[in-house]
């Protein structure tokens, strides 16, 4: 059992622990496929329970759970994202829609250091998501950040600052620097599709490959391929990271293709694409003039689409 499956649990026990009875109920959830397949990055009203609703105790033992699963840069963003929607209610002028604490937690199936169960913690522009095996492991699917504003106006107190900013700057960079004939072959439309592709219920959309393949550009581009790669995997937990990289390397970094739609310069919908054998990541902004953004992580080979989804996992883990 890794050290991220040990301390993951050992959190999870102690906020079940820490809760009443009524707070308990609402966080346990079933370990079931339809369960664990209901998750969105839009605002809505979901299982489990939220931020808002919570002690200060559960408040900060519950992002203390958060973090087993992120890396420091993962808990950055995931944090900056529940700020963001405070400052979007500002904004917006709806301080009482926008509310920073409406982020819930739930568990599916119960806490074990020997059987299988999961997590989530998702709200408005943030979803992640934890299945827990302690024989064979732990999978992190689907992995959803996102950012509106993307760049806060100028006109607020906070004007400038960007959540997820080097999601969009290397996906310029890398774009923008290929040779004619590589970026010809990424670009696979002239507009943004408007969001991902991969979101709720169309996870596996994207199951063929598309745009320009990492053995077909030159060596710089590569290395910028892989740093995009790297900030998306880096966004994980170590021990983790390190996991999804070697299922990635295995599977053939030639395997690896990066697409492109829409605009070459930001400012204008721009959406991008990179994918391999055991991994999907895709990033999109073009709402509010392109100042809107959502990206995310899949593992294609185990996102728990059927029943039952412990044999489902195992099969595919």
């Amino acid at each position: 059992m890794s050290v991220a499956i040990r301390r993951m649990t050992a959190r999870a026990l102690e906020i079940l622990d820490s809760a009443d009875a009524g707070a308990r109920a609402r966080l346990m959830l079933p370990l079931a496929g339809e369960t664990v397949r209901d998750w969105h990055y839009v605002p809505r009203e979901r299982p489990g329970l939220a931020l808002g609703e919570m002690s200060g105790d559960l408040r900060d033992r519950t992002w203390r759970l958060v973090e087993t699963g992120l890396s420091a840069e993962g808990r950055r963003k995931a944090h900056d994202i529940t700020r963001l929607e405070k400052i979007l209610g500002e904004i917006e002028d709806r301080r009482d829609y926008r509310d920073p604490l409406n982020y819930s937690l739930a568990f599916f199936g119960q806490p074990s250091q020997s059987g299988l169960w999961g997590w989530r913690f998702e709200g408005h522009h943030l979803s992640l998501t934890f299945i827990v095996d302690p024989k064979r492991g732990l999978v992190t699917t689907p992995m959803f950040f996102g950012a509106n504003r993307q760049r806060v106006p100028d006109d607020h107190e906070h004007g400038g600052w960007r959540v997820l900013p080097v999601e969009e700057d290397r996906g310029f960079e890398l774009v923008n620097g290929f040779a004619d004939k590589e970026r010809s072959r990424a670009i696979i439309a002239d507009r943004s599709p408007g969001d991902i592709i991969t979101g709720p219920g169309r996870e596996r959309e994207l199951m063929t490959p598309a745009g320009v393949g990492w053995a077909d550009v030159a060596a710089e581009s590569r290395r910028r391929i892989e740093g995009l790669l790297d900030l998306y995997l880096g966004n994980l937990d170590r021990d983790q990271a390190i996991l999804e990289e070697k299922r990635i390397r295995e599977a053939g970094l030639e395997e690896i293709r990066f697409a492109w739609a829409g605009s070459l310069e930001p400012g204008i919908g721009h959406y991008y694409r990179l994918s391999g054998p055991t991994f999907i990541i895709e990033y999109e902004n073009s709402q509010n003039n392109a100042n809107h953004c959502h990206s995310v992580w899949h593992n294609p080979r185990s996102q728990l689409r059927i029943d039952p989804l412990a044999e489902h996992f195992h099969q595919a883990h």
